[in-house]
C-alpha cells in the first residue's frame, strides 16, 4: 500500500505546491497583530480549516475506536494492542515520511495521506454499520492508519513555516494548534453523548467513524485548493539531498550534533513514553470500570485535557515566553505537577474532578508544547524541516506503541497502580533533569533566540 501511496505522491507532484516564497504570500508589510498577519495568508487560511475540521472528525474516532475495543472484548489488553499496532508502524515510517515530505512538499503527501484515511475510515465505517465488525478488523484498521501517519504526520508538522514567516511562527503555530484543541474540547463531548445514546448497539459507533471519514474528504479539497505555484512545484526544484537514506541520517546528524537539540529530543521520548500511554490507556478504562457516566464521562474527561491545551496554546502565543533560569524552573515545576496529578488520578472516581485535573494538565503541556514547538522550528533550516519534524514526532511516538502496551497490561492487572508507577517515574525522571547540564544550554538558546 505504500508504495502505490508514493507512486501517486510522484505523479501529482507537478498539480500541487505550496507557496514559500514570502513576496508571494501577499502579508501586510506594517502589520502590528501576528495573528492578523498569519490570517489574511489565503493558504494558511484554508490549511486552518481543512486541519480543524478533520481533526474534529479525530476526536469522534479517538472516542469510538478504544469504545469499541471495550465493547467487542472488555479487555484493556486488547484496547493497548490495537493502539500499539496503529503506533509501531506510524514510528517505523516517520523518519521515511520525514524525508519524502522534503523531497516533495508537505501539502502533496497531507493530501494523499488525507484520501487513503479517507478510504480507510469509510470501510471501518461500513463494517460497524452491517454489524460484520470483528477484533482482526480493528487490527487491521489500526495498522493502515498507524502506515498512513507515519508520512502524515511530519508533513502535518512541516506546513507552516513554508506559509508564515519566522517571526510569526508562534501566533501561526498557536492558531493551528488552538483551532486542533477548540474541537478536541468539543468533539470527544458530542462523540461521548452519541456513543452513549446508543449504547446498547453500535450505531453511534459507526456514526462517529461515518463522521471522521467525511472530515476527511473535506480537508483534502481544502489541501488541493492550495495551488500556489511555489518553489516545491517540482523535484528538481529541491536542493539533491542523495539517497533517502543519506538525507535520513543527515537529519539524524544535524539532532545529535545540537547539545540543546538533542538534549529536548530525549525529554520529550522519555516523557511520552511514561505520560501519553497511560492518559490513552487509563482514561477509557477508567470511565469504563469506575465512573457511572462511561462513555460521557470518557468525552468529558479528553475534552478537559483538550481544553487545557487550547488554554496553554492561547498564552504562548500571546505572553513572552520564559527564558533563562525561569525557563528551567517552569519545566521542571510543570513536569513534576505532570507525575503528581498523574498519580492522583489512580485514586479519585469522581468526574468532575478528573476533568479539572485534566484540565489542569492540558494547560500546562499546551504552553510549553508551543515554545518547544516554535524553538525547534526556528532552530531548523527549512530544507530539512520534514526530516526534523519527522524526528521530533517520533521522539514524541516513538516509544509510544511499548508504553500503550505496557499500560494495557498493567491496568488489566490493577489500574490503580499504572497511575501511580507511571506518575512516580515522571516524577523521578524531573529530578534526573534538573541537574543535567544540557537544561542550562537550552535555557540560554532560548534567550539568544528571542
Amino acid at each position: 500500500m505504500i508504495m502505490g501511496v508514493m507512486k501517486s505522491l510522484q505523479l501529482q507532484k507537478t498539480e500541487f505546491s505550496i507557496d514559500t516564497d514570502p513576496q508571494k504570500t501577499k502579508v501586510p508589510p506594517e502589520e502590528k497583530n501576528a495573528i492578523l498577519n498569519v490570517l489574511s495568508i489565503r493558504d494558511f487560511r484554508l490549511l486552518c480549516a481543512g486541519t480543524s475540521i478533520s481533526l474534529l472528525g479525530d476526536q469522534f474516532a479517538i472516542i469510538a475506536t478504544p469504545w469499541l475495543v471495550l465493547q467487542l472484548t472488555g479487555d484493556p489488553l486488547a484496547l493497548g494492542t490495537v493502539l500499539a499496532l496503529e503506533g509501531f508502524p506510524r514510528a517505523l515510517f516517520m523518519l521515511f515520511g520525514g524525508a519524502i515530505t522534503d523531497r516533495l512538499s508537505p501539502g502533496i503527501v497531507m493530501l494523499v495521506s488525507d484520501i487513503v484515511r479517507f478510504v480507510l475510515a469509510t470501510l471501518m465505517t461500513i463494517v460497524v454499520f452491517t454489524g460484520i465488525v470483528q477484533m482482526w478488523m480493528l487490527y487491521v484498521f489500526g495498522l493502515g492508519f498507524g502506515l498512513v501517519s507515519g508520512f502524515a504526520v511530519p508533513a502535518g508538522n512541516s506546513i507552516v513555516p513554508m506559509l508564515v514567516k519566522e517571526k510569526y511562527l508562534p501566533a501561526g503555530n498557536s492558531i493551528i494548534m488552538g483551532m486542533g484543541q477548540l474541537v478536541g474540547f468539543v468533539g470527544p463531548v458530542v462523540a461521548g453523548i452519541l456513543i452513549g445514546k446508543f449504547s446498547k448497539s453500535f450505531f453511534g459507533i459507526g456514526v462517529a467513524f461515518g463522521i471522521d471519514a467525511a472530515t476527511f474528504a473535506v480537508s483534502a479539497i481544502t489541501l488541493w485548493l492550495m495551488q500556489s505555484g511555489g518553489k516545491l512545484s517540482s523535484a528538481t526544484d529541491v536542493p539533491n539531498m542523495g539517497s533517502i537514506w543519506t538525507a535520513i541520517v543527515a537529519g539524524l546528524k544535524h539532532v545529535w550534533d545540537d547539545k540543546a537539540l538533542r538534549f529536548i529530543f530525549l525529554v520529550i521520548a522519555a516523557i511520552n513514553f511514561l505520560f501519553v500511554g497511560p492518559i490513552l490507556i487509563g482514561i477509557p478504562v477508567l470511565a469504563d470500570q469506575r465512573l457511572a457516566a462511561g462513555a460521557l464521562a470518557f468525552g468529558l474527561l479528553m475534552s478537559g485535557f483538550a481544553g487545557g491545551n487550547l488554554g496553554g496554546f492561547l498564552l504562548a502565543g500571546t505572553l513572552p515566553r520564559p527564558t533563562g533560569r525561569t525557563m528551567r524552573y517552569f519545566l521542571i515545576a510543570l513536569l513534576v505537577a505532570f507525575g503528581i496529578v498523574m498519580g492522583i488520578m489512580g485514586f479519585i472516581n469522581v468526574t468532575w474532578i478528573d476533568f479539572g485535573l485534566m484540565l489542569l494538565i492540558g494547560l500546562g503541556n499546551g504552553y510549553v508544547t508551543i515554545i518547544l514547538f516554535t524553538w525547534i522550528q526556528s532552530r531548523t533550516p527549512k530544507i530539512m524541516l520534514g526530516r526534523i519534524m519527522s524526528l521530533l514526532m517520533l521522539a514524541s511516538a516513538g516509544l509510544v506503541p511499548i508504553s500503550q502496551a505496557i499500560s494495557g497490561a498493567v491496568s488489566a492487572w490493577n489500574l490503580t497502580l499504572m497511575f501511580v508507577l507511571a506518575g512516580g517515574l515522571i516524577v523521578a525522571l524531573s529530578i534526573w533533569i534538573t541537574f543535567q547540564p544540557a537544561l542550562v544550554t537550552f535555557s540560554e538558546s532560548l534567550t539568544v533566540n528571542n
